[in-house]
Parts: structure tokens; C-alpha cells; sequence
């Protein structure tokens, strides 16, 4: 077929992946060459213009390095990470609800001790963190693998300090036998998503701001389990409601408490005011995955 215009060139490019082997990929280029197309005819872009996207994809692309994800900021701030982690988890009711993973994660973070401190020598409000690891049938998750990360006081993460020499404010923890865990760091702080680069230029342009309401990341990992990736956010932050990834639901919102100097849930003595945060996460079996909602 020749003669290709802006009326038959859409079926054309789709008609080439016909003899695609692997029918998965073939269904997603069909729908990619379909949906793209259908944008372009949608906005009907100048070549100057398309010249430009472009040229953001490629600087976005340059800008990832093994400390810094642009495509995931720009796959958050689009919404595009929220909408595939609902797709892939509908999961059993009253299982904790998920929500992005986000940039700043390191695979296998350092471990710490049951109850330990991952401060690091922290500036900030000292902060106690416990809670359990639970199926969805009430019953305790033993040696569940819980790798915890967050901002600092100042709303920075490690990976965005050169001068720190280790990591600080994250690590790897395992639940007891009854399923419980428990650590001290300090109360993270609001920040904003890197903005330096080009999502931070689709940002300004689009008058939207760069900012996260303060949270504590979780990821954990048992056996016969999905695999649970959420944030717990701070009840009251400013950010709750314009979150620039799309991540805050209702249930994940916790009261970190104001405690007077004292004597702490594990003995611990503190001399200075503190905050608490208590929370117990339910896990989904791995077998149960809903269908996708009536429309």
C-alpha cells in the first residue's frame, strides 16, 4: 500500500503488526499506534511543536542515572503510576491500599535491628514507629520484610545528599513471630518532587507545584502475600489534597502524635517532646485479584 495520508495511515501501521508471534505485544502496539494517533489528529501538532516533545523525551531520557528516575516523576505527575498500581491491585476488601513506589526507592536497603533507630544522626523530631504485619484472615505475618525509606527534616532523601557517605532514613526490617515491628527515625517532612529537570518545566508551564504531603514509604514482603507498596501520610500536612503524584487515599492518613518528654512504648527514655505513629498493615493473598470494576 502506498499513498499513505491522514485518514488511512493509522490502519496501515496497524496492519504490520499483524504477524506479531507474541500476542500480548501485538495488543499493545495495536492500541499504542491507535491511541497516539488518534492524539495526534486530537491536538494537531506543528512540526516545531512535535519537534519540541521530542526533544523533552530525549532530555528526560538524558537526565536518568542510577540516583534519579525522570520517566518515573513524569509517569507520577501524570497519574500514569497511580492508574497502573490500581489496575494491579484489586485486591481482597479491608487489605491495605497501595500507592506508588515512587522515585527515591533503593533495592535492598541496609538492615536494622528489631527496634532499631535508622536515623543516622538526623536532625528532627524524634519519631516511634510500630505496629504489625497481618493476612487478610487477622492472623500475624512472621518474617514479613519490611524496607522503610523517607525524607529528612528538610524534606531531602538520602540519594539527593552527595556528602552522606551511607544510607539514612531508610532500611530493611523483619516482623517477629507475632507478626510486630517497631523502629525510631525522625518525622519526615512536605518536599518537593526534583524539579530541576523537565518534568519540573512541564510543571511551571502547566502552573501546577512540584510538592508531596509528608509521608513514610513501606514496602513489604511475605511469603503467599502481594507484595505491599504504600505510604503512610501525616494527618493535617498542607499537601494532603494537591499531592503532585496523585497518591494520598483517606485510609492511608495517620495522627502522628505529639508526646510530652517521657518514657516511650519500648522503654526507651526521651528528654525532649516526640512524635508517635502506630499502624498495622494488612496483606492480600497472593491468589486473590478481583476483576476489573463494572463501568
Amino acid at each position: 500500500m502506498r499513498d499513505f495520508d491522514e485518514n488511512n495511515i493509522t490502519a496501515a501501521v496497524i496492519d504490520r503488526y499483524q504477524n506479531t508471534p507474541d500476542p500480548r505485544l501485538k495488543k499493545i502496539m495495536t492500541s499504542l499506534v491507535q491511541h497516539l494517533h488518534d492524539f495526534v489528529r486530537d491536538i494537531e501538532p506543528t512540526e516545531a511543536e512535535w519537534g519540541q516533545a521530542i526533544d523533552f523525551l530525549s532530555r528526560t531520557g538524558q537526565l536518568c542515572t542510577d540516583k534519579r528516575q525522570e520517566f518515573i516523576l513524569l509517569s507520577d505527575t501524570l497519574g500514569v503510576s497511580m492508574l497502573v498500581d490500581a489496575i494491579n491491585h484489586r485486591f481482597a476488601e479491608g487489605a491495605t491500599e497501595t500507592t506508588v513506589l515512587g522515585p527515591f526507592y533503593v533495592q535492598d536497603p541496609p538492615e536494622a535491628a528489631f527496634g532499631g533507630d535508622i536515623s543516622g544522626g538526623a536532625k528532627g523530631e524524634p519519631l516511634y514507629i510500630d505496629g504489625s504485619i497481618l493476612s487478610e484472615d487477622g492472623k500475624p505475618v512472621a518474617n514479613a520484610i519490611i524496607d522503610v525509606w523517607h525524607s529528612d527534616a528538610d524534606g531531602f532523601y538520602d540519594v539527593q545528599l552527595p556528602e552522606l557517605e551511607e544510607p539514612t532514613l531508610r532500611a530493611r526490617f523483619h516482623s517477629d513471630v507475632q507478626g510486630r515491628f517497631r523502629f525510631w527515625t525522625i518525622t519526615p517532612r512536605y518536599y518537593p518532587i526534583p524539579n530541576d529537570g523537565t518534568v519540573g518545566e512541564m510543571l511551571k508551564a502547566s502552573a501546577r507545584h512540584p510538592y508531596r504531603p509528608a509521608h513514610v514509604h513501606f514496602k513489604i514482603m511475605a511469603d503467599g502475600h502481594q507484595t505491599l507498596v504504600t505510604h503512610l501520610f501525616v494527618s493535617g500536612d498542607q499537601y494532603l489534597d494537591s499531592d503532585a503524584v496523585f497518591a494520598v487515599k483517606n485510609s492511608l492518613i495517620r495522627d502522628y502524635t505529639r508526646e510530652a518528654p517521657g518514657v516511650a512504648p519500648d522503654g526507651k527514655k526521651i528528654d525532649t517532646p516526640w512524635r508517635k505513629l502506630h499502624s498495622d498493615f494488612v496483606l492480600s493473598k497472593a491468589a486473590v485479584k478481583k476483576s476489573a470494576p463494572a463501568a
